[in-house]
């Protein structure tokens, strides 16, 4: 029988040097390649054999069958017209972050499992805190996701619920068991309906409050229904309020809310997975005020800092009442230096950690403070560079205020009545995302069927800004023209 070992030194740098050239060759031609995949459904498994292969096939294959069979089915978030999402666009320096993990291969679950995972997370948690202009008192861990770190949110809401000893009970456990109370805005993640799911609440633990014309949460609503709700015996545990929602990134009323938080004893918990990013940008942080009073904030640089994905981080001012929550040990886990040592497994529903905060690290390193801060400013300028150049054709509204860098707005030319501009402006999208050079999103905000165009692309530019706005000014006079 043939034995098998790794790939040889020598192989690996050969391949290793050819994989790094395709992906810089990648990068400095992504424009070449349509913003959104123009393939149907199936096309690209129907492209490889129903059975693995039985013996070993020459690696040199791989980069005609990536080219051939993978790449006609990539939508490619790293384009610059890629404005569909928030961008996870990835830089050089955390692509190189991530090709070290790799080779690392380490769980950090402990700190003796990878003691520099585990004290440079530390490190790279406090250099972004300060980033953001956060006080000392928030401390930070990596996750993979918003919904992961939305759901550690809420996990430790649930323990700050101590006096019901929910951790060793459950939600169950005890007779006559009061329904716990979750409040987020109708605008919220759905991550937040997950996690009510996930950890046992049901949805009808969850009130989702309505919002002010600039789509924030309501807070004369939200007061109504924590009164109510405590009236019926119930308990209020946990708020979501939102730095800019994923529809239309809108900020709901932090101060109030974490007055209300403060006043009742709520665990406030602040999605800020986006809009949170745009605080590195000190002129830009009146955008937050007020979050400094949550317990738990979310963050991810993976949405607006060029960071390949995954990566979230989560800061609390409450550490220890999240380890309370989610912390749990085995003989095989005990270390000398538990006593001495932050171990990131008892913060985190996972115990596999991979090494994210490399990520961190080598983006920082490479940017500079300074240098993160002017590629935002500058998504924030050609934001208003695209709302200037739509809205000067009159037939284009905003439906929701410019707060970041993300414009929605619809067609709404005349001529065409309100009860049919839903089916004329998805009809517009697709005509513009079926051209491959842009990708664009939507939502429906007030019932109305809204595009938007998120810039936070590392590679989105000028240019970007015309072709975009030349689509929808072109797309728009062929369907006005049709319709005749």
């Amino acid at each position: 029988m043939k034995e098998y070992a790794d790939m040889s030194s020598q192989e690996f740098r050969e391949y290793g040097y050819k994989m790094v050239d395709w992906i810089a060759s990648y990068l400095e031609n992504i424009e070449e390649f349509p913003a959104l995949a123009q393939i149907n459904p199936g096309e690209v498994k129907n492209k490889f054999p129903l059975t693995p292969p039985q013996n070993p096939q020459p690696f040199e294959e791989l980069f005609g069958e990536i080219d051939k069979k993978v790449m006609p089915g990539m939508t490619h978030w790293n384009h610059p017209g890629f404005m569909a999402y928030f961008n996870s666009s990835s830089a050089g320096p955390g692509i190189l972050a991530e090709f070290l993990s790799a080779a690392f291969n380490i769980n950090g679950m402990l700190w003796k499992s990878s003691p520099a995972s585990t004290e440079l997370e530390e490190v790279t948690m406090n250099w972004f805190r300060q980033m953001v202009g956060l006080p000392e008192d928030f401390w930070g861990i990596i996750y993979d996701g918003a919904s992961a770190s939305t759901m550690h949110g809420i996990i430790a809401a649930r323990e700050q619920a101590n006096k019901f000893n929910l951790r060793q009970k459950g939600l169950g456990g005890w007779n006559n068991s009061p329904r716990f109370k979750i409040y987020a805005s109708e605008f919220a993640h759905n991550s937040v309906d997950k996690a009510v799911i996930t950890l046992g609440f049901g949805l009808e633990s969850l009130t989702k409050i309505g919002m002010d014309e600039q789509f924030r949460m309501n807070v004369e609503e939200l007061k109504k229904c924590i009164a109510k709700d405590k009236a019926e015996g119930k308990i209020p545990m946990c708020i979501v309020a939102t730095i800019g929602t994923t529809s239309v990134t809108s900020i709901d009323p932090i101060e109030e809310i974490a007055e209300i938080c403060k006043k009742e004893n709520i665990w406030l918990h602040i999605d800020a997975a986006h809009g949170g990013n745009s605080a590195v940008v000190p002129e830009k942080r009146h955008l937050t005020n007020g979050w400094e009073m949550a317990d738990s904030i979310v963050i991810n640089p993976q949405k607006w800092m060029f960071m390949p994905i995954d990566i979230s981080i989560f800061l609390t001012r409450k550490r220890d009442v999240l380890r309370r929550g989610i912390s749990l040990s085995a003989e095989y886990l005990k270390t000398d230096q538990d006593e001495e040592v932050k171990n990131q497994m008892d913060y985190s529903l996972q115990l596999g950690r991979k090494f994210r905060s490399l990520k961190v690290w080598f983006t920082i390193h490479y940017y500079g403070v300074e240098g993160i801060q002017n590629i935002i400013r500058n998504h924030f300028k050609l934001a208003e560079e695209f709302k200037n150049i739509l809205l000067s054709n009159k037939s284009f509204e905003l439906v929701a205020p410019l707060t970041f860098s993300t414009i929605c707005f619809r067609a709404k030319p005349e001529g065409i009545e309100e009860k049919y501009l839903n089916e004329f402006n998805k009809k517009l999208m697709d005509a513009v995302n079926e051209t491959g050079k842009i990708f664009v999103s939507h939502t429906v905000a007030a019932g109305k069927f809204t595009i938007r165009v998120v810039i936070s692309g590392l590679r989105t530019n000028s240019n970007t800004i015309k072709t975009a706005t030349d689509l929808f000014n072109k797309k728009l006079n062929e369907l006005l023209r049709d319709k005749k």
